[in-house]
């Protein structure tokens, strides 16, 4: 009791401290939901209004009426019209226009039954995201229109020879996200790297801040033991962990719309360890570096930007050389970035999320273990 006693009076004084740094309390608690806010607003691969020219060598009513298919998805804009294809690049070039739309001489009586419909869709290559978007959105509304013109010629074939011939009828569904919005898949990775932030930058900043100003030396010199003395200091920085985990699930589901169909009872006891784990990693910075800048730049450079980069929070692990899936598997958050993914998506429970959590649970077993180890290490 006297040990649980002493651990919390070491967690009062680091709670006092950080209600005392005027700068700590808004990077722990407000920085994460700007962050959140900003990135959520700005990380997005959803293209609308594409400025369109269009290239009508026809100038029928078919013509016109292609054209409004393409306005009225929602997904062009019409940015200008030409008469000849040579004048499209400088439209592309001076970027006034993403898309050109090209209707060929003879549209309207292809349309109507009398020959092969020629038409040409020309996309800005610069921005490669927005170019596979704009030529996929304007496949899908090619293909409308054929299977319509199709459709329409089978039925006049039907009345002239009634001889139904076989088709295929493809109903393509999509579950969990049925309109492909890239918020519901960048938000909860971000919110994983909210808490990664919270949890190993800053408190590696923290400790290494008190070996700076010989706090944390005149903490040794005490009857206070080491464990205790690493308990105090990091279950204050786990708690305002699962502070901004309420908070930024939060704006995740209400400001932005993303469904949470999982438990969140559940999301609290398998965001547990892998707090564990970005503490420990905090920790074993702060055991290995000198200064504040240091622990920035070793969290950043040596954990952070990795974890980000080989997780799948960003780019598909099944697209990286096999090497690279390799490393992958060594990295905690893949495991985590899985589990909130899981939560919020597919309404997941631990019969699904099993093999992920006792990964994370040994990952904050070992690097844990090692960090509190280091760490006794550097105060004797």
């Amino acid at each position: 009791m006297r040990a649980l006693s002493v651990v919390r009076h070491v967690v009062t004084k680091e709670f006092l401290q950080l209600l005392r740094d005027r700068q700590m309390i808004p990077a722990l608690i407000i920085g994460p939901m700007v962050q959140l806010v900003a990135l959520g607003f700005a990380a997005t691969l959803d293209v609308r209004d594409i400025p369109l020219l269009l290239v009508d060598q026809d100038r029928t009513q078919a013509s016109r009426e292609m054209l409004d298919r393409f306005l009225g998805s929602g997904y062009f804009r019409l940015a200008g019209t030409e008469d000849l294809t040579g004048r499209i690049e400088p439209w592309l070039v001076r970027g006034r226009a993403q898309v050109a739309l090209v209707l060929g001489a003879g549209y309207g009586e292809a349309a109507a039954g009398k020959g092969a419909a020629r038409i040409q869709v020309i996309a800005d290559g610069t921005d490669a995201n927005s170019a596979v978007v704009g030529l996929g959105y304007a496949s899908r509304i090619l293909a409308a229109a054929g299977a319509e013109m199709a459709a329409a010629r089978a039925e006049a074939a039907e009345r002239a020879a009634p001889a139904p011939a076989a088709s295929i009828d493809l109903v393509p569904r999509i579950w969990y996200n049925p309109d492909l919005t890239t918020h519901w898949f960048y938000l909860p990775a971000i919110l994983a790297l909210t808490l990664m932030l919270t949890t190993m930058i800053l408190p590696s900043m923290a400790v290494v801040r008190e070996k700076e100003i010989g706090t944390l030396e005149q903490l040794s010199v005490t009857p206070i033991r080491p464990w205790q003395i690493i308990l105090g200091k990091l279950l204050p920085f786990a708690a305002v962990g699962f502070v901004d985990l309420a908070l930024v699930s939060a704006l995740v589901v209400f400001l932005f719309g993303v469904p949470f169909r999982g438990s969140y009872p559940l999301l609290f006891l398998l965001t547990l360890p892998f707090l564990v784990t970005m503490l420990g990693l905090g920790l074993l910075v702060s055991t290995v570096v000198r200064t504040q800048q240091q622990a920035m730049m070793t969290s950043t450079l040596g954990f952070m930007i990795p974890m980000v980069y080989l997780s799948g929070l960003i780019f598909p692990v099944e697209n990286m050389p096999p090497l690279f899936q390799w490393l992958s598997k060594g990295i905690p958050l893949l495991y985590y970035n899985h589990v909130i993914r899981g939560l919020f998506l597919k309404g997941s429970g631990l019969d699904v999320l099993w093999p992920e959590s006792l990964v994370l649970v040994g990952y904050a077993s070992v690097v844990f273990a090692l960090a509190a180890l280091r760490f006794r290490k550097s105060l004797d």
